[in-house]
């Protein structure tokens, strides 16, 4: 039996605690704003929405936080998740780097997301919590939160983005067997989404409106939260414990990477692989290069302005310094669904701000390419999302080539394409198009960012 496999045998191995790398960071974050004061947000500003473990979670700076046994129990149906060497990849781009890939599609879901969607489920139960509500874009969110939801009884809504709604029919059919309920964003069941098509009744909605949507409701009902599925600070920390088992096996490989890489919409699965190295680097220990990879169509990391923006198209959250495209800005409908966000995680956004992380962009046609080239030698068909990582990790591995380097490149391939089959038959068929984003529309929304004291600006 490989070491490998007895890793995998071994639920000891799940992590006891995820990393927080606000402990660590050489420069504070800057703070939530409340969109009506401009003063920095209390635990009681967030009570409507979160239970308090979660508030605490986002402001903590401890550098580790307990995984509840109650959680580690449910991790347990899919984690430790396997790390792969992928020899086959390797040979086909004839590089001398070596590729290794975290798998996170061994998830009930298919995908990361159940790494924070149990411990939010588990944490709104504990405090009473009857109900609640969340958005989702391809919805590997949706179908994560409810999977967890039915596990510790918890009822579910969830607003999809319409096009996403359209185009991934048995990505509800899944939420719906976990029990919950599933509405196109925007929907004529909120005032806000009612308002939006008013205007437009085509609108092919995004993760903004749905966000709203999500909110609107949860703050009517006492016995109802929100639940979100990337870009605060709780929902990356859970999600660190991609990295943190990454450590271990590639410890067992007698490796570290040398370059870490992650696709990036709202910066979740990102943050899961990507922090815990970049904290290494930052307590003395050795320093990989950090890629994010994001789609030409909705590039908040490499095109939008860092500021101080909401986090959703209607105005009903705190505001976040991030990377933002702004907040009225409708993507184009390209398929990755998950990474159709006008943000970036403020966490993310201030690494790139600090200069400890990269970016780059890609078209979604060549990212189908490198994700049809990696199925073809690995067997694992990615999601669109996870197409993005692996079309960063074959540019750094042909980088290598052409440097001579031996370096070793480890990706986070976040979830799997089963449901996403008709994009990859568009792909083939020559119908998948490069989406463009409306360069007007981005500067408009851009144009329209809140202004904010000049000590927070």
């Amino acid at each position: 039996m490989s070491d490998q496999t007895k890793y995998l045998l071994d639920e000891s191995r799940i992590p006891k605690a995820w990393y927080n790398i606000q402990a660590d960071l050489p420069v504070p974050a800057p703070p939530v704003l409340h969109p009506g004061t401009m003063q920095p947000v209390g635990p009681q500003d967030l009570a409507p929405l979160f239970p308090m473990t979660i508030i605490a979670q986002e402001v903590t700076t401890e550098r580790e936080v307990e995984i509840p046994k109650e959680v580690r129990d449910i991790y347990r149906l899919w984690r430790p998740a396997p790390l792969y060497r992928a020899h086959r990849l390797e040979k086909a781009l004839g590089t001398p780097a070596k590729i290794f890939y975290k798998y996170e599609g061994v998830s009930p879901a298919g995908s990361h997301k159940p790494n924070t969607a149990v411990p939010q489920a588990f944490y709104n139960a504990a405090e009473g919590v009857k109900r609640l509500t969340t958005e989702t874009g391809a919805g590997q969110w949706g179908t994560s939160l409810s999977f967890a939801g039915n596990v510790f009884g918890l009822e579910v809504l969830v607003f999809q983005v319409r096009v996403s709604y359209d185009q991934k029919p048995y990505r509800r059919a899944v939420m719906e067997t976990y029990g919950a309920r599933c509405l196109p964003s925007p929907s004529t069941e909120t005032e806000f989404g009612r308002s939006v098509l008013a205007q437009r009744p085509d609108h092919p909605g995004s993760l903004g409106i749905a966000i709203s949507e999500a909110v609107e409701l949860a703050a009517q009902r006492d016995d109802t939260k929100y639940a979100l599925g990337s870009v605060l600070n709780h929902v990356l920390m859970h999600q660190t414990i991609i990295g943190l088992e990454s450590m271990e096996q590639l410890h067992m490989a007698n490796t570290e990477p040398d370059v870490v890489v992650g696709c990036t919409g709202g910066g979740s699965n990102f943050a899961g692989i990507a922090f815990p190295f970049i904290g290494q680097g930052l307590r003395g220990g050795k320093k990989a290069r950090i890629v994010a990879v994001e789609p030409a169509a909705c590039p908040s990391l490499t095109r939008g302005k860092y500021a101080y923006d909401f986090g959703d198209t209607g105005h009903m959250t705190p505001l976040t310094k991030m990377h933002t495209l702004g907040s009225t800005f409708t993507p184009p409908g390209f398929h990755a669904g998950g990474l159709r966000y006008h943000g970036m995680a403020p966490l993310v956004s201030h690494l790139r701000n600090l200069g400890l992380i990269e970016a780059v962009a890609y078209t979604q046609g060549e990212c189908f390419s490198a994700g049809v080239l990696f199925a073809r030698a690995e067997g694992i068909v990615p999601a669109p999302e996870a197409n993005h990582a692996v079309k960063g990790a074959i540019e750094e591995a042909l980088r290598c080539k052409r440097e001579g380097r031996s370096e070793t490149i480890l990706f986070n391939l976040c979830g799997h394409g089963h449901f996403d089959m008709t994009a990859y038959q568009k792909y083939f068929s020559g119908e998948l198009k490069d989406e463009a984003y409306d360069e007007k529309e981005l500067a408009m929304a851009l144009s329209g960012l809140p202004s904010v004291p000049a000590e927070y600006a």
